[in-house]
């Protein structure tokens, strides 16, 4: 029995099955599902590549298929191979779904509306090449890093970490980014990484920042935490090139809940101690599998829907069909009632097949959802240079 040549079809299986159909989080298994999963949906290719193909060719190559045993897994690496192609197959279409969803938030010829200079600058293919072979390498060779730079004074949990593109043009727009962790874990520079360097590969300056976490803190801490960033953001950014009057707020899971809440509370001084007059407005969100609810036993006012209103910035809010630790029905109940709340755009593309964590890798998915992103932020940034009536 070739053992090597097991372990690594059944880590290719196991993910398959666990991409197809996730377990719940709270199940006893949905931990170990959530993991096997998460890898193999993102990353089909590379699962068929070298946990199938490559495998198979050396144990044949090497002979050690000689057995039934041995046959046995050769046949269960053929079985997996229909699994991974329903897995390809569903975010093949992703980039499509992704652009109907595009306009219906913000119009049928939302791309007509977007300024020339940042329309000419819109991906309008995916690089396969990095897909294909290098969906894990997520950092570029033209964007810099200045890691943990201080916006507070809780040590390691208020530093946060700055790209830019190594020529530093000036006047770059802004994007902050909090990680998930259910708020009681993660950490910066780890979460929606082929965005940050995305756009700050394009020109912006893009932060991932650390916040205090449970149970030192609860909120509104957390969120008091992206308010100081904001903050910091708009008294030093412009020493890395920015033009922090265009600033977006971004978060995945956790910091997607925080995210969502910030960009609804402008200059709110509740969330503001200390630095009341600093401007914590934001030309627009980005909410990534984002978490939606009430923060644990607290009220509505620990909701985005609790701060629901008019005059909302525009939204883009991302979730997987398949998220097994938020269900996707929640998040289509939230997304409504912003709709119906807010006088602004709200966008709402639900991914099929999408699991929770889609953020992590250079994935067909993902890649398709950076474009659209950079879409919503240029049709938010023309839309600041209209003059106001």
């Amino acid at each position: 029995m070739p053992f090597g040549y097991l372990v690594t079809v059944a880590i290719a299986a196991i993910g398959t099955l666990c991409a197809l159909a996730p377990v719940p989080w709270e199940h006893p298994l949905g931990r170990p599902s959530y993991f096997f999963g998460l890898a193999a949906n993102e990353l089909p290719f590379a699962a068929f590549l070298w946990l199938l193909l490559l495998p198979t060719a050396l144990a044949f190559a090497e002979g050690d298929i000689d057995s039934a045993g041995a046959w046995a897994i050769v046949g269960l690496a053929a079985v997996t191979v229909p699994g991974l192609t329903v897995v390809a197959h569903r975010a093949w279409g992703e980039r499509e779904r992704i652009e109907r969803a595009m306009a219906e938030g913000l119009g049928d010829g939302w791309r007509a509306t977007v300024a020339p200079d940042l329309a000419d600058g819109l991906r309008r293919r995916l690089p396969w090449a990095r897909i294909l072979v290098l969906p894990i390498l997520r950092r570029r060779w033209d964007v810099r890093r200045v890691a943990n730079l201080a916006y507070g004074d809780a040590g390691r949990r208020n530093l946060l970490d700055l790209y830019h593109h190594r020529s530093r043009p000036e006047g770059a727009p802004v994007l902050i980014h909090m990680h998930g962790g259910g708020y009681d874990g993660g950490r910066k520079n780890t979460q929606s990484l082929p965005l940050l360097h995305r756009l700050a590969g394009r020109g912006w300056v893009t932060v991932s920042a650390n916040y205090r976490l449970k149970p030192d803190v609860r909120h509104p801490d957390h969120l008091i935490d992206l308010k100081k960033t904001i903050a910091w953001v708009r008294e030093h950014a412009h020493e890395y090139g920015a033009d922090p009057s265009t600033l977006f707020v971004a978060g995945s899971s956790a910091g997607g809940h925080m995210a969502s809440i910030a960009a609804l509370t402008p200059n709110d001084p509740a969330f503001q101690p200390g630095f009341e007059d600093a401007d914590t407005s934001v030309t627009g969100a980005v909410i990534l599998n984002g978490f939606l609810g009430t923060y644990w036993d607290q009220g509505p006012e620990s909701s985005p829907l609790g701060h629901a209103r008019p005059d909302a910035p525009p939204l883009f809010i991302a979730h997987g069909d398949l998220d097994p630790l938020v269900p996707v029905s929640g998040i289509r109940a939230v997304a409504d009632e912003l709709r119906r709340t807010s006088s602004n755009a709200v966008v709402y593309a639900e991914l099929r097949g999408g699991h929770h964590a889609f953020d992590l890798y250079h994935s067909l998915r993902f890649e398709a959802l950076v474009d659209a992103i950079e879409g919503f932020t240029a049709w938010a940034r023309s839309r600041e240079r209209e003059p106001r009536p």
